[in-house]
C-alpha cells in the first residue's frame, strides 16, 4: 500500500469520526436546548386572576404550587368571597377580599410618615422583606402603618415572578390602610401599560405560558373586565403629598409647554391604558404625547445629563415645581446604585435594584418624617438624605 493510499485512507477515517462527533455534539445541543426549553415553560404558582364574563359570572384563575391550573367559574361569588395569594415558591401566604375601586384623591396632605420605593417588578420577597423591616405591614403582611402612607411609583410588572401577587398585596394594604386612617398609592409606571399593551419583551416565559395554555393573549388577565383591571385602571400617573410631586420617571420642559392639570393627566392616561400603541395614538396628540418619550411615565431627563435625555435646565424645574406647588418631585423608573438625589435635592430617585440592593444591604426606598427624608433598607433607617 503506497503512502498515498494510506493518507487517504486516515484522512476518510479521521473525517467520518469527525462528522461522528459533530453529530454527537448537535445531538447533545438538541437535548440541552430542549431541556431548557421544558424548564422555561414550568409553570409555577400564579395569580390569582378574576375575570368578569359577559353573562355576569365569574371565573377564577390561579396556578397552585405544584403547577397546576385551577379554573373556577361561579355563577354568583360567595358573600365571603377571599382569594388566597402565595408567591411562586408557595411562601408568604396571605387572603384578599374584594373591595369597591375608585380613583384616589390626587393631593393629599403630609401624613406624619410617607414610605416610598419604587419598581418592585414582580418580586414579592424584596416587597416583603422592606415592608415588615420597616414596620408597613406585620407578620402576617397586614397593614401596620396606622394612618400614615405607602407610595409606590409603579412598575409592578415585568422581570420578576410574582407579578400578581404584588398587585394583590398592594390591592389588599389600601383597603386595610384606608380603614385604619392611612393610605397607599400604588402609581402607574412604564411597564403597565407596556404589558396591557402586549408589550411582553420583558415579561417571564411563565405568563406567556400560562396564556398559551388558556387560549388567551396575557394583558386579558388584566383587562378592564378583571379585578385588577378596574383597580389598574383608577390609578394615578402623578399625585402630591403636602409639598412633594410623585411620578414614575419625570416632567420635562416638552411636559411644561403642555400646561396640564395633575387630574387631566390621570384622567388621559386612564382613558387609553388598556390601548395598543396604535391606538393610543390614534385616540389624540395628547395621549401620543403622554405615552411618548417625553411623557411622565418615560421621560429621564431629571436624572440624566446624556443630551439624547433632554436634560431639564435648572429654572424650567422650578417652574414645573412652581406650577405643582411642590419643594421636590420624586420619581423611579431610571435604576441607581443607591437612592440618589439631583438639582441640589430637589429631585430624588428612589429606583434601585431592588435584588441586587437587598443582597448588599444598600437603600431600597425612602421614608420622609418629620419634614426630614432618610434613606432606608430592609431593616429600617440607614441614614439621612
Amino acid at each position: 500500500m503506497t503512502s498515498k493510499t494510506n493518507f487517504i485512507k486516515y484522512f476518510l477515517l479521521a473525517f467520518t469520526l469527525t462528522l461522528i462527533s459533530s453529530g454527537l455534539s448537535a445531538g447533545t445541543l438538541g437535548l440541552d436546548n430542549k431541556k431548557k426549553e421544558k424548564k422555561k415553560e414550568e409553570l409555577t404558582a400564579d395569580g390569582p386572576y378574576v375575570l368578569y364574563q359577559p353573562d355576569g359570572k365569574t371565573r377564577v384563575i390561579s396556578v397552585d404550587k405544584k403547577g397546576n391550573i385551577v379554573d373556577t367559574t361561579y355563577t354568583t361569588l360567595p358573600q365571603d368571597f377571599t382569594l388566597h395569594v402565595i408567591d411562586h415558591k408557595g411562601r408568604f401566604p396571605f387572603d384578599v377580599k374584594l373591595h369597591p375601586v375608585k380613583r384616589p384623591e390626587w393631593n393629599y396632605p403630609q401624613a406624619d410618615k410617607v414610605f416610598v420605593m419604587s419598581d418592585p417588578h414582580g418580586r414579592l420577597d424584596c416587597v416583603i422583606s422592606l415592608l415588615q423591616g420597616n414596620n408597613i405591614i406585620d407578620k402576617n403582611y397586614n397593614w401596620s402603618f396606622g394612618n400614615n402612607h405607602l407610595v409606590i411609583i409603579g412598575d409592578i410588572f415585568d422581570r420578576g415572578k410574582d407579578v400578581p401577587q404584588i398587585f394583590w398585596l398592594f390591592y389588599k394594604l389600601e383597603d386595610e390602610a384606608a380603614k385604619a386612617g392611612g393610605h397607599v398609592s400604588f402609581m402607574l409606571g412604564n411597564h403597565e401599560p407596556m404589558v396591557l399593551a402586549n408589550d411582553l419583551r420583558y415579561t417571564k416565559d411563565k405568563y406567556k405560558v400560562l396564556a398559551h395554555k388558556l387560549n388567551m393573549k396575557y394583558p386579558k388577565l388584566f383587562g378592564p373586565d378583571t379585578e385588577l383591571g378596574k383597580w389598574l385602571g383608577t390609578r394615578n400617573t402623578m399625585q402630591t403629598i403636602g409639598n412633594d410631586l410623585y411620578v414614575h420617571a419625570g416632567l420635562g420642559k416638552k411636559f411644561y409647554d403642555q400646561n396640564l392639570s395633575i387630574p387631566t393627566v390621570n384622567e388621559e392616561m386612564s382613558k387609553a391604558l388598556f390601548m395598543n400603541k396604535k391606538e393610543r395614538k390614534a385616540l389624540s396628540p395628547l395621549t401620543a404625547f403622554l405615552y411618548g418619550n417625553d411623557g411622565p411615565i418615560w421621560y429621564r431627563g431629571l436624572v440624566r445629563t446624556d443630551a439624547k435625555y433632554n436634560p431639564l435646565p435648572q429654572d424650567s424645574l422650578q417652574m414645573i415645581m412652581d406650577r405643582y406647588k411642590a419643594q421636590h418631585i420624586i420619581v423611579g423608573h431610571t435604576i441607581f446604585k443607591d437612592i440618589s438625589t439631583f438639582y441640589g435635592g430637589k429631585v430624588i430617585g428612589v429606583n434601585v435594584d431592588n435584588k441586587e440592593n437587598k443582597k448588599k444591604k444598600r437603600g431600597r426606598a425612602m421614608l420622609i418624617e418629620n419634614n426630614q427624608y432618610f434613606v432606608v433598607g430592609d431593616k429600617g433607617i440607614q441614614r439621612k438624605l
